[in-house]
This record gives C-alpha cells, structure tokens and sequence, in this order.
C-alpha cells in the first residue's frame, strides 16, 4: 500500500496556473503508475492524467491535454500536475492515485491506493 497526501490546491483567477504535489510513502513508489483525478461538485470523478513508473510514457483527458502535465521525481517520491490556462470547468477536488500495473489507465477503479484530495478553486 501507497500514503499519499496531496497538496498545492487553492483559488486561482482563469487563465492562471497552479502545481499540485502528490507525496507518496509506504510500498515502492517508484514502481508505480501514477495519476491524477478531480472530481466536481455533483459530477462523478474524471481522469485527468497518468505516468508510467519512469515517467517515460504519459496519457492526458482530452480536456487537459496542452494545459495540464504531469511529472514525478522519484527521488522524492512525488508526482505533480503543472496546471496552466484554468478555467472555471477544472475548478474540482485533485485526487492523486496509485495502481502497480503497467498501463496507464484511465479507470478509477483499477487504482488501488488513493490520497485525500485537494481542492481547485477558479474564479471567472
């Protein structure tokens, strides 16, 4: 089992950018694919991103993609969304998650360890 504890969240204007951390510890971080979720009030939470264990391959939502990436360093075991150009639509809880798998999927479900979330906050 993966701890993770997500930070970074906050209240940005549209058009700004924000960069959520993910700290992970417990079982071997690096060997895990790691991902990014949100969840909006009263919508069911969306993938967002996902890195393959040497952050070699990455898979982005079609929302995302060109504004958001996702990164780790597995030094420190941390995983970050760099998130750039919000807008009011990506205003959700990020979750961080894990799975020890080797593709990089989009299911909530097929990931096993997940942090406590951090909220996103745009104004228009």
């Amino acid at each position: 089992q993966v701890q993770l504890v997500e930070s970074g969240g906050g209240l940005v204007q549209a058009g700004g950018s924000l960069r959520l951390s993910c700290a992970a510890s417990g079982r071997t971080f690096s060997l895990a694919v790691m991902a990014w979720f949100r969840q909006a009030p009263g919508k069911e939470r969306d993938f967002v991103a996902a890195i393959t264990w040497n952050g070699g391959i990455t898979r982005y939502a079609d929302s995302v993609k060109g504004r958001f990436t996702i990164s780790r360093d597995n030094a420190k075991n941390t995983v970050y969304l760099q998130m750039n150009s919000l807008n009011p639509e990506d205003t959700a809880v990020y979750y961080c998650a894990a799975r020890y798998g080797s593709n990089l999927s989009p299911r909530g479900s097929d990931y096993g360890d997940w942090g406590q979330g951090t909220q996103v906050t745009v104004s228009s």
